[in-house]
């Protein structure tokens, strides 16, 4: 895919940011990645105006390819039925394959290590099986204080399926008294305090609610010397954050496909199993027919014969179309880069956080001002109601997100945001504030 990259960003420092329209403009020019902003569908008002979309985090655009893409599957089924797996012009039979390598590098791993399948939930309860595997004095989970319900529900019934009691099995790590955010130290603490008593510890690597984002190499290390397993649910760090699961030594990963990885609501996940385990025969695992072996798979046997890759652990076929739509948006993140994104974001949401740092009296960022500590997003709280205020700026075509109980999520995208949204956004949020 041919681009026209413009010119640099490199030479940008946050130290130079100006809090007025032409700075803004003379970034977007200056974008390598400016041009991927037209390969996007966004929402518009009913004078046909695109919006101001910060809403990323929450759910990823549209690709325009990704109709294309759907309706070639669409005429693929009614030119060939059954056959179109093998003779569509991508065959359904192998159709996951082409999203392997594309999805390994947006999490930094093996090919062998990465599968799409199932949904984000489906497959933290399918590692969960293989994963937590608790004894009598090895029982407990360390999870965020605050992790997203579907982590804290997933949890608190695999304990419960081991005749456990989340009260005494699940650890939660808090924020200090007056802080909003964990520090490393204190998790790395809690690990090694646990200690023998500890079988698996599983964080989000970007909360859902704060932005933060967390150590996984150093926790990892602190997690194996304890004895555990370490999981992450990557739903806000992948395709947000450059990301390195093997080198981590990270022993399962999940995610969703349609916050920034822009797969619509709902679609397939991903799913990462360090190669140190995908050989082993001896892991317990739920099975289905698609986890067993490829070649032997239609001889339909009674023993299963798990693939000795991540795929060992698929249950069934996937649906296509969801494949269709995310192989358009992976097609985007590959031609333009994990690295190049990262650099673009950190200017981005470091250039909005100058600029809501003049208006001190009416917004205050909850998310760490370290950009090593943070992906894309920006939670904010403000004076007054903030769900008012989340109405008033969808009455100015601006769309971004409440989460109780007082927090409004804002996330440039680096894909398709501007320096210019996110300079319109605070000049919105700078004449509410009066």
């Amino acid at each position: 895919m041919e681009r026209n990259t413009g010119v640099s960003l490199k030479t940008t420092k946050v130290s130079a940011f100006e809090n007025n329209l032409d700075f803004a403009r003379g970034l977007d020019a200056k974008d390598p990645l400016a041009q991927y902003r037209d390969d996007f569908l966004f929402p518009r008002d009913k004078n046909g105006k695109a919006c101001l979309y910060l809403c990323g985090n929450s759910l990823g655009l549209q690709p325009k390819k990704a109709r294309e893409y759907v309706l070639a599957e669409l005429e693929d089924w009614a030119d060939l039925g059954v056959e179109g797996h093998w003779m569509a012009r991508h065959p359904w039979l192998p159709y996951h394959e082409f999203l392997t390598e594309p999805m390994a590098r947006i999490v930094g791993a093996k090919p062998e290590e990465v599968v799409v399948m199932n949904t984000l939930t489906v497959n933290l309860h399918l590692m969960m099986i293989t994963f937590y595997r608790p004894t009598s004095k090895r029982h407990k989970i360390i999870i965020e204080g605050g992790a997203f319900p579907s982590d804290q529900y997933a949890v608190d019934s695999q304990v419960q399926l081991h005749n456990f009691a989340p009260p005494e099995s699940v650890v939660e790590i808090k924020p200090r008294d007056g802080e909003k955010t964990l520090r490393t130290e204190d998790i790395l603490e809690t690990i090694a305090r646990e200690g023998n008593s500890l079988a698996l510890v599983l964080l989000g690597d970007v909360n859902y609610l704060t932005g933060q984002a967390f150590d996984l190499a150093k926790i990892a290390e602190a997690a194996h010397a304890a004895g555990a397993n370490f999981g992450v649910n990557l739903a806000h760090g992948a395709g947000n954050l450059p990301l390195s699961l093997h080198d981590w030594n990270v022993d399962f990963g999940v995610w969703c496909g349609y916050k920034y990885l822009n797969g619509m609501a709902g679609t397939l996940a991903g799913c990462f199993i360090h190669e140190k385990h995908v050989t082993n025969r001896k892991l317990h695992r739920l099975t289905g027919w698609w986890g067993h072996n490829k070649e032997k798979r239609f001889e339909m046997g009674r023993q299963f014969d798990p693939i000795p890759t991540a795929e060992g652990w698929q249950l069934s076929n996937p649906p296509i179309l969801p494949l269709a739509v995310l192989r358009a948006s992976l097609e985007l993140f590959d031609s333009a880069s994990m690295p190049a994104l990262r650099e673009k974001s950190v200017l981005l949401t470091g250039y909005l956080e100058f600029l809501l740092d003049q208006l001190p009296n009416y917004v205050s960022i909850t998310t760490p001002r370290n950009p090593g500590e943070r992906g894309c997003q920006l939670s904010l709280t403000v004076k007054g109601n903030p769900k008012n205020l989340v109405k008033t700026l969808a009455d100015r075509n601006v769309i971004c997100d409440f989460r109780e109980p007082n927090i409004i999520r804002v996330a440039p995208t680096p894909l398709y945001n501007r320096f210019v949204d996110v300079f319109e956004f605070a000049q919105i949020l700078s004449e509410h504030a009066g």
